[in-house]
């Protein structure tokens, strides 16, 4: 049972509620605090007070007073009116990720909405209706106005839903689950759309598919050395030990168990071959790079799950601090970051799948024996080649830009939105890249017969066997490239390590 508000939520733990495997709710410590910092608004509303989000206008607007009566209206226009995102919806998961991120940070008591408005997107979460929230028109400094905004339309009877894999309009959805709009007070509005959540769901997102893909391309590297008739003596742990990175120190960790009881590797081992090429020997060192880019961006993702990012922050019946916690940058210039070490990972593994493909120590050119009347894997690798050139072009970092908006009020912003989605986009060509990888090395291995491999690494040529069959004469790929990138996207292939 995870308690919002209360417990830390961490990569795991936001990955089960989201799939419905772990139970999320209010506790009555949670419940406390909600309904306390809520008494310190109405308060506040009471007073003569000037406060920023609760009786003023927004952005350049902050200098209007709002009256009492006018309160309700407010909020309600504020969502309407930053509602503007652009192009197609996300996915509906990002959505749920969205609210379970808001949800924790609203309970934690300094944002002033009502205990009423936080139920009500639990329910929304708990029975799977996930609003409708399209990618582009966040800058993501006053938060992720646009997308939040789309989000929590649903609140109020506005935006749409997800029902299954139709679009439908929310006033039909909440109707039918007899629920009444709700009508927002002070404060909510700002609560709802002032944020991080919408570049922190795709840095959740991101760092999920990332931590697999990373133990992939291990395996994949391990697989390609295999092939290859490379050595293992790179990996060797004395060698990393004098240059401890904590993520050359894990790779070169895992590749030595990826050899071991490895008869092809000990066959060749005292070969008068001196040094294989950096795409081989440097696994540690680049793959390495990679983690610690990772790394860098959990730790930031987990202090972030677990902040407050609206604005104002409600201190007390007199003190509400209109301060910065809703911009980007901290996850944005990580999230940069991170992007390219994932494209460095397919980088890498291109050059491994050119080296299978030269004809060299035993295997022939292009993976195939009766090479002119068949290509063989000659093709292929232009694919990688391509999915890898659209990879450095996703990696220029959008947190370096900055476009001054709301009539300069907001005139530093961190694009942090951008940055998330394009590590989800360079994450996907990276599954593609790896998973043709994996074939080619498949491929390779075969021409290494009688050899035996370790145990994990003949587990996965066999579940690539399984779905893709050895090349002998020329045949459509099409088909074996798509089963490929479906044991990747499923995660069908076996990286972790006893």
């Amino acid at each position: 049972m995870f308690k919002y508000g209360i417990d830390i939520l961490t990569l795991q733990s936001v990955n089960e509620i989201t799939n419905g495997s772990l139970k999320a709710i209010i506790n009555d410590d949670a419940r406390a605090k909600i309904n306390s910092c809520r008494n310190k608004v109405e308060t506040i509303i009471k007073s003569d007070k000037v406060v920023y989000g609760i009786n003023t206008g927004f952005g350049p607007l902050c200098d209007v007073q709002i009256t009492e009566s006018e309160t309700s209206l407010l909020q309600k226009n504020l969502l309407i009116t930053h509602a503007v995102g652009v192009g197609e919806n996300i996915d509906r998961q990002l959505s749920k990720i969205m609210m379970i991120c808001k949800v924790h940070a609203l309970c934690q008591g300094f944002s002033g909405v009502r205990l009423e408005l936080i139920e009500r997107i639990i329910y929304f979460i708990e029975n799977d209706l996930l609003p409708t929230v399209p990618k582009q028109g966040s800058v993501g400094a006053s938060g992720d106005l646009a997308p939040l905004s789309h989000l929590f339309l649903p609140l109020i009877g506005e935006g749409d839903f997800w029902i299954n894999d139709e679009i439908i309009p929310a006033r039909e959805v909440l109707l039918q689950h007899n629920i009444k709009p709700l009508e927002l007070q002070a404060k909510e509005g700002l609560g709802l759309i002032n944020g991080t959540q919408f570049i922190l769901a795709h840095t959740i997102t991101g760092l999920l598919k990332m931590d697999y893909l990373l133990d992939l391309a291990d395996v994949a590297g391990a697989m390609s050395i295999e092939g290859y008739k490379g050595s293992s003596s790179p990996f060797r742990k004395e060698l990393h030990q004098i240059r401890p990175f904590k993520g050359s120190i894990h790779v070169a960790s895992r590749m030595r168990a990826l050899f071991e009881g490895s008869q092809n590797i000990a066959s060749h081992e005292n070969c008068e071959r001196v040094q294989d090429p950096y795409s081989m020997r440097c696994i540690p060192q680049v793959h390495g790079a990679s983690r610690n880019a990772f790394y860098h961006l959990l730790e930031l993702a987990e202090i972030e799950m677990n902040s407050v990012t609206d604005n104002p922050i409600v201190l007390s019946e007199t003190e509400a601090i209109s301060g910065g916690n809703f911009h980007g940058q901290p996850l944005a210039m990580a999230l940069d970051y991170c992007s390219i070490a994932a494209s460095e990972l397919g980088n890498i593994a291109d050059r491994r799948c050119y080296l299978l493909i030269e004809g060299k120590y035993g295997l022939p050119r292009l993976l195939t024996k009766a090479g002119g009347l068949n290509s063989g894997f000659m093709i292929p690798q232009y694919t990688t080649a391509a999915l890898v050139t659209e990879n450095k072009s996703l990696c220029f970092p959008p947190s370096a830009d900055s476009i001054p908006t709301s009539l300069g009020q907001e005139d530093h912003v961190s694009m942090g939105s951008i940055s998330g989605r394009k590590l989800n986009q360079i994450l996907e060509n990276l599954e593609k890249i790896l998973a043709i990888e994996l074939m080619y090395a498949a491929q390779a291995m075969e021409f290494r017969r009688p050899n035996t491999f370790s145990e994990i690494i003949e587990k996965n040529h066999a579940i690539i066997r399984s779905k893709v069959d050895k090349l002998e004469d020329d045949r459509l790929l099409k088909d074996d490239i798509n089963n490929m990138i479906q044991l990747v996207k499923n995660e069908r292939l076996i990286v972790k390590l006893n």
